[in-house]
């Protein structure tokens, strides 16, 4: 697993639950260490901060399309960006059919 974030707080909370990481601030930042990672045999998961996505977020689809590893998790950050407080739950809930619970 590896964390691209666009802030310290994110990245020093994830480095200290055992993730290693980057902070990144522009859209070619995060493609060129994209590139770098998708090449990696020992990473799987790469966790991106709601920002850099939305910065990235062709970029970040089409290699999701075009590539089986590694899997791209948006994870939120400090900035939230209008999410619910419960968007992760409704999003687990509608993922394993839970709808309407």
């Amino acid at each position: 697993m590896y964390l691209l974030s666009d802030n310290s707080d994110t990245w020093e909370g994830m480095r200290l639950a055992g993730v290693d990481g980057i902070i990144l601030h522009s859209g070619d930042e995060v493609e060129k260490k994209i590139k770098e990672l998708i090449t990696s045999e020992e990473i799987g998961i790469i966790l991106v901060t709601e920002k850099l996505r939305l910065m990235c977020n062709e970029y970040i689809s089409n290699i999701m399309l075009t590539h089986k590893k590694p899997l791209f998790l948006e994870i939120p950050d400090r900035h939230g960006f209008g999410r619910s407080k419960t968007s992760i739950t409704d999003y687990i809930k509608q993922s394993i059919g839970l709808k309407g619970l």
